[in-house]
């Protein structure tokens, strides 16, 4: 059985094809000798020569009952009736029951779920979802600024893992965080919550740092290799003190720092016992406070962190008066400062109240109910981090902060193209619906009849198909552009859950039941088959990225199979097709060229994203023109040369080894490979941020799983030449006591990888990117262990 992704769904009819009709006959598949890699990345493969389906008998002539009823059911549930028979009488028990209720409801899904209908859903629910966006933000409070929601809301996903309103956070590794702050002051002005974010944001610079020192002095941090400096400022209250430290800092240009964050409150109210004195002298000191805030913001960002909450329960005597009741007083009167005494502050000094949502999920996690657990500060001080460096340094994982970027040249010729081809083609449209009208059927005035015109239904022109194409090609990158690069629909960071990953699969799984048909291809690894594999893997691949499967071991080592038995098709399909046509001219190239990168091209054009940001792309092109080369340089070996001179077989091994000491030889070499790729112009395409390691990391993950396909299909279709297989019509591969020895052998093989697999996943061992290298998945046996085994017994194809 293979599984199909076809239009001819869309066409649904209330009676079967007559025997003239294109749908009555099925275009003939081509062999092994074509290669099945012509199927894009990430695009399920189609087909244009799927039958139609099946009719109901009631509306089928006598002469087709027999043919219809064979179609609708499969052979193994039950027998083809005699001509002119009875449909029911060729199933019994529960098999006619099960073969009626899949026949019936293949008919209703095919019926009403066609691709057609899905376009049509898919569209509508894009354009709903685009409004409601668009009605949010103009209502929204921060407007389109996504920092407001960031340092004011959010949730938590899972267990320490922080998801803010609307945007998504990127966590910062030290190399990011310097560069960031590169010639940056950063000043924390406080008590000793905010020291513990002082020693939280320091450790994103170095992981190494210990929290030591005088608690209630002034504590520095210096790196001088990228000059930063981050300094704390003992002030636990709101007073002249803290106010005479901020003037100095403004009038300091040396040491006038590019961010502030300060916050006090809880000493305040341990140091007065919580009296309602304190409360207004607290008020009317950050009233006082305020403009010299104000001054610090024109040059810098100004954090005031609203005070956490505290556990009760924890508390020590000399800290009970400090109540979660009066730490809402306090800030009430803080963001009423801060964020109500004029405009002009309010849109300077910003109001740090994410920090009160995260600890009240982890307050409870403290020592002593007055501190707050380090996980809660980290998230606080990645917050800031991507705050302040977000609109710097641009991630592709944050979009926090992050204005939407100008567009480039590039993309605006690519924008006005696509809406010139909108609207000639709505142009060409109305001009060609005018003609249709006036050849409408009219009356013949002297007859006082009717008559029809000559053409109703004009056949579209090529410039129209083509105008139609582009239009329709503009308006689907329109919407990946909003999505992508533009702050109109919310984003989220992945958070892997299991729900989010197999219930698609399932779903899919179930549906693609009722889109299945009989191949009458035997060969091995024939088109069906290979459409049939792909299809599944390119499902499961998009489906592990939408879900942020990678965090889960057990499906990323599945995942890195289904890319690497990808790559093993594509050195199969390729190797096959050059070896058995001989055909290395420039169309062939391009051809395939075209068909695996024009949907990527386009992409980095409208996205201004480069060409290794989609990465599995160019590693297919890449190992298509490995194998290209391999076989087109000389000697030019194919298999019509090789049968005159049997010592052309030689001379391809030989080449094939040396394409295996070159792929050694890179692989142990990674400063060379660097350096040869890091070269002008193929540097442009294989740097992602400035290097090329990215693409060293990919290529090396699979480096001979299209080796491996290019020596299983040579071995195969020599084996195929001298008659060592057999692929006749309804014969097995090999003999009966050849195929029980392979599928013992491919079943103990299939079997070792297994434990392999789960030994790794128990212990752990794949958790890095030095692991994933030359492991399990670069195994010599695995992929034609389950090709063999999907084809050593006629039966199972």
């Amino acid at each position: 059985m293979s599984l199909v992704d076809s239009d001819s769904s869309a066409h649904m009819k209330s009676r079967s094809p007559g025997p003239d009709s294109p749908d009555s006959h099925r275009k003939k598949r081509s062999s092994v000798t074509e290669t099945p890699d012509d199927t894009e990345p990430l695009l399920p493969p189609t087909r244009s020569g799927d039958p139609a389906p099946a009719a109901d008998p009631a509306h089928t002539s006598s002469s087709s009952k027999a043919d219809h009823a064979q179609s609708c059911f499969p052979l193994r549930y039950c027998c083809p009736p005699a001509a002119g028979g009875s449909i029911a009488r060729c199933c019994h028990g529960g098999a006619k029951m099960a073969a009626l209720a899949y026949n019936l409801g293949k008919r209703e899904i095919n019926q009403h779920f066609s691709v057609r209908n899905a376009k049509l859903l898919a569209l509508g629910a894009a354009l709903l979802v685009s409004a409601c966006h668009a009605v949010f933000w103009g209502y929204s409070s921060h407007g389109d600024d996504t920092c407001g929601y960031l340092i004011s809301s959010g949730r938590f996903l899972g267990e320490n893992v922080w998801q803010p309103y609307t945007c998504m956070m990127h966590k910062y590794k030290p190399s990011d965080a310097k560069s960031c702050l590169r010639n940056q002051r950063v000043t924390f002005v406080g008590d000793s919550r905010i020291r513990q974010l002082f020693f939280t944001f320091v450790k994103i610079l170095n992981p190494h740092v210990k929290e030591q020192g005088n608690k209630h002095e002034n504590i520095p941090f210096q790196d001088d290799d990228h000059n930063i400096r981050v300094d704390f400022l003992w002030y636990p209250e709101v007073n002249g003190s803290m106010k005479q430290c901020f003037q100095t800092l403004i009038e300091s240009p040396a040491s006038k720092p590019q961010i502030v964050v300060a916050g006090a409150a809880t000493w305040s109210i341990k140091m007065n016992n919580g009296s309602a004195e304190s409360l207004a002298q607290y008020k009317v000191n950050l009233t006082d406070l305020e403009p010299v805030l104000g001054k610090l913001a024109d040059t810098g960002d100004v954090y005031w962190i609203l005070q956490d909450p505290v556990y009760e329960q924890l508390l020590g005597e000399s800290r009970r008066m400090i109540t979660n009741a009066r730490v809402d007083a306090y800030n009430e009167v803080a963001a009423a400062i801060l964020n109500g005494t004029n405009r002009q502050s309010r849109s300077k000094i910003k109001i740090f109240s994410v920090s009160r949502l995260i600890s009240e999920e982890t307050i409870e996690q403290s020592l002593d109910g007055l501190h707050i657990p380090e996980t809660s500060r980290e998230i606080s001080s990645m917050i800031l981090m991507n705050s302040y460096c977000n609109k710097i340094l641009k991630p592709i994982d944050g979009s926090c902060c992050q204005p939407t970027p100008p567009l480039t040249l590039i993309q605006k010729l690519a924008a006005s193209f696509f809406a010139l081809s909108i609207g000639a083609y709505l142009a060409i449209s109305v001009i060609q619906r005018n003609k249709h009208r006036k050849n409408k059927m009219c009356t013949d005035i002297e007859s006082g009849e009717e008559k029809k015109p000559a053409t109703v239904n004009p056949a579209a022109s090529t410039l129209e198909v083509a105008l139609f194409s582009f239009a329709k090609l503009g308006l689907i990158m329109t919407y990946f552009y909003f999505c992508d690069r533009a702050n109109l629909y919310m984003k989220e960071n992945k958070f892997y859950t299991h729900s989010s990953f197999f219930i698609p699969i399932i779903y899919i799984l179930v549906l693609g039941v009722f889109y299945n048909e009989n191949t009458k291809e035997t060969k091995l690894l024939n088109r069906d088959q290979t459409d049939e594999w792909k299809g599944w893997m390119q499902l499961v691949i998009l489906i592990y990225h939408i879900s942020g499967a990678s965090s889960f071991l057990p499906v990323y080592m599945h995942v890195r199979v289904l890319v690497a038995a990808y790559l093993f098709q594509t050195g199969y399909g390729h190797f096959s097709y050059f070896w058995l046509k001989g055909d290395f001219g420039i169309y062939r190239i391009a051809q395939v060229l075209f068909r695996l990168n024009f949907l990527v091209v386009v992409l980095c054009i409208v996205m201004d994203r480069p060409y290794q940001f989609y990465y599995f792309v160019p590693l297919v092109t890449f190992w298509f023109m490995v194998i290209y080369g391999s076989m087109a340089l000389w000697p030019q070996i194919t298999q019509k040369k090789a049968n005159a001179n049997n010592i052309w077989y030689f001379g391809l091994v030989l080449k094939l080894g040396f394409l295996l000491l070159c792929i050694y030889v890179l692989s142990r070499a990674q400063d060379s490979f660097e350096k040869i790729f890091s070269l002008w112009p193929i540097s442009k395409l294989f740097e992602l941020n400035g290097e090329v390691y990215e693409w060293w990391f990919r290529w090396s993950l699979d480096r001979y799983a299209v080796f491996h396909g290019m020596l299983f299909a040579f071995i195969y279709l020599a084996l195929q030449k001298y008659q060592v297989l057999f692929e006749g019509k309804g014969e097995p591969l090999f003999s009966t006591k050849v195929s029980n020895v392979l599928l013992f052998f491919s079943v103990v093989s299939f079997l070792r990888i297994i434990s392999t697999f789960l030994q790794q996943t128990l212990g752990e061992q794949v958790g890095t990117r030095e692991d994933d290298r030359g492991g399990l998945y670069n195994d010599w046996l695995g992929l034609p262990v389950l090709a063999i085994m999907r084809n050593v017994e006629q039966e199972w194809m």
